[in-house]
C-alpha cells in the first residue's frame, strides 16, 4: 500500500474515529463498604461474581486473608478470616474459582512458598471453607503465580509457577468434582526453564477463535532486566499445544524449542515481564503485545502479529523516554500497555499508561498498527471512585475488576489505596493507617 494512500487512510480513519466510539463511561448504581485493609504496599485482592453470589478476597487491617460472600441482593457480605497473613511481599496476590458444584477455591499469600490452597467442602456454604494446603502432593513446596481458569465445559485448571524466578516451570492441575480431587492436566510442565531460567507467562486465554492462546518470556536470574525471548503458543484444550503455524509441540516447551519465538529480544534490551499480552485483530489474527528498546534505547510499546508465514512486528508507540529498570523484588512499573481488542464499530484499541506521557487509550489503523487517535480518558469513572481518599503521602488508588461473569452493561469494582511497591522489602515507620475498601456496582452509560 502506498505511502499517500495509507497516510489517507489514516486521515479518514481518524475523522470517522472520535475518541466517544471507543470511550467506556460508568456510573454508580450502589456502593459499599467492605472493610479496612492493609495499606503498607500493594497485593492484589479478588472479586468474583458467580450468580447469585458474589465472593471477594483481601487481606484485613491486620495483614490477615480474609474471603467474603453474599447474595447479589444482599446489601452485606458474611467474612471468614482464613489462618494466613501477608508480609511485605507485593507477588503474594489472592487468587478464587468456584467449580461446577458451587464450591469455593482460594489460593494465594505464596512467592516460592508451600501451596497455600482452601476449598468449600459444602456448595455456596462460606463456614465449610477449609484449609487444604494440598493438590497433588508433588511439586508443590515453592508455589508462586498461582491462578485458576475454568474451561468452556466448566471444568476448573489451576496454574502455577514451582521453582523461583530464573529457574522454574508452570505446572496445570485440573479439578474432578466427582471425586473432589486434583490431578495433572498434562504430566510434565507446560514451560520448563530447569535450573537455567524461568518463564513469564501472560494466560493462556480463550481467543475469539474457539483456542487458547498464550505468550511468555524467559527470564535468567531475578534480575528483572534478563528476560528475553518473546515467545507464543496456542492449544484447543490446553492439553495438545501447537506453534502458531499449526506445527505440533511436545511439552515440556524450553527456550530451545523451535517454533514459538516472537521476536528472540537479548536480555538487558527492555523486555520486562509486565505488560505483554495476546490480543487479536478483526480477522482474529493474534497480536502479541511487549515493550522493550527501540534502535535508540528508548522504551516503546511493540504489536507482533502472525501474517502469511511470518511475524510481522511493529512498533506502535514513539517515545522520548527509556525506562532504566534492573533487580529482584516488586518494582514500580513506568510502562505497562493492553492488549490489542476490538472496540465499537470495529476499530482496534489499545491502552496504555506511562509515567511520563500518561495513561489513554489509542485507535490503531488495522494495517500499520499504530495510533491514528489517543483517547485519554477511555474508561471514565466517576470522580468518587478515581480520587484518593488518603492525606498520608505518596499513596496510590488500586482497582480490582469483577473476574467472574463478562462486562456487559453493568459490572463491579473493587477500589482501595495503598503505597506504591517497595521491592518486597519492609518499610520503616510512620506506615499508612488502613484504607477501606470500596464495591462499587456500575452501569455503562450509553
Amino acid at each position: 500500500m502506498s505511502t499517500i494512500f495509507c497516510t489517507f487512510l489514516a486521515l479518514v480513519y481518524a475523522a470517522n474515529a472520535p475518541c466517544d466510539i471507543v470511550t467506556e463511561k460508568w456510573e454508580i448504581l450502589d456502593a459499599c463498604e467492605i472493610g479496612s485493609v492493609w495499606a503498607g504496599h500493594p497485593v492484589g485482592f479478588f472479586l468474583l461474581t458467580v450468580s447469585p453470589y458474589q465472593y471477594v478476597a483481601f487481606y484485613d487491617a491486620d495483614r490477615q486473608m480474609v474471603v467474603g460472600q453474599r447474595k447479589l441482593d444482599e446489601s452485606h457480605f458474611r467474612f471468614k478470616k482464613l489462618p494466613t497473613s501477608v508480609g511485605w511481599d507485593s507477588h503474594n496476590s489472592i487468587a478464587l474459582a468456584v467449580d461446577k458444584r458451587g464450591c469455593l477455591h482460594v489460593s494465594g499469600n505464596m512467592h516460592v512458598t508451600p501451596l497455600i490452597y482452601f476449598r468449600m467442602t459444602a456448595p455456596h456454604n462460606l463456614e465449610s471453607l477449609i484449609p487444604v494446603h494440598r493438590m497433588v502432593g508433588v511439586n508443590e513446596d515453592r508455589v508462586t503465580y498461582p491462578r485458576f481458569i475454568s474451561t468452556p465445559e466448566g471444568d476448573l485448571v489451576f496454574y502455577y509457577r514451582d521453582g523461583a524466578s530464573g529457574r522454574g516451570r508452570q505446572l496445570f492441575n485440573i479439578y474432578d468434582v466427582e471425586s473432589q480431587s486434583w490431578r495433572r492436566l498434562l504430566p510434565v510442565p507446560l514451560l520448563d526453564g530447569g535450573e537455567q531460567m524461568s518463564a513469564y507467562p501472560s494466560g493462556p486465554i480463550l481467543g475469539p477463535d474457539g483456542l487458547w492462546h498464550l505468550c511468555w518470556m524467559w527470564r535468567d536470574t531475578p534480575d528483572c532486566s534478563t528476560n528475553h525471548d518473546i515467545s507464543y503458543a496456542r492449544s484447543r484444550d490446553l492439553v495438545h499445544w501447537e506453534t502458531v503455524d499449526g506445527t505440533p509441540l511436545t511439552p515440556p516447551i524450553t527456550a530451545a524449542t523451535p517454533g514459538v519465538i516472537v521476536d528472540p529480544v537479548p536480555v538487558k534490551l527492555g523486555l520486562i515481564n509486565v505488560g505483554h499480552h495476546v490480543g487479536f485483530d478483526t480477522q482474529h489474527r493474534p497480536i502479541v503485545t511487549y515493550h522493550k528498546y527501540d534502535q535508540s534505547g528508548r522504551s516503546q510499546i511493540y504489536n507482533a502479529r502472525w501474517e502469511k508465514d511470518r511475524w510481522v512486528i511493529y512498533q506502535t508507540s514513539n517515545w522520548e523516554y527509556r525506562w532504566e529498570f534492573s533487580g529482584g523484588g516488586s518494582i514500580g512499573i513506568e510502562i505497562s500497555p493492553g492488549p490489542v481488542r476490538i472496540a465499537q464499530a470495529g476499530y482496534l484499541v489499545q491502552t496504555f499508561k506511562h509515567s511520563q506521557y500518561g495513561s489513554g487509550t489509542w485507535v490503531l489503523d488495522e494495517e500499520t498498527l499504530r495510533p491514528i487517535d489517543t483517547c485519554r480518558h477511555a474508561i471514565r469513572l466517576p470522580g468518587e471512585i478515581t480520587r484518593r481518599e488518603s492525606e498520608f503521602p505518596g499513596m496510590e488508588v488500586r482497582f480490582a475488576w469483577d473476574s467472574g461473569e463478562p462486562p456487559g452493561k453493568e459490572s463491579y469494582l473493587l477500589k482501595w489505596e495503598t503505597l506504591p511497591p517497595n521491592r518486597d522489602r519492609p518499610r520503616p515507620g510512620p506506615l499508612p493507617p488502613p484504607s477501606t475498601l470500596r464495591l462499587y456496582h456500575l452501569r455503562r452509560v450509553p
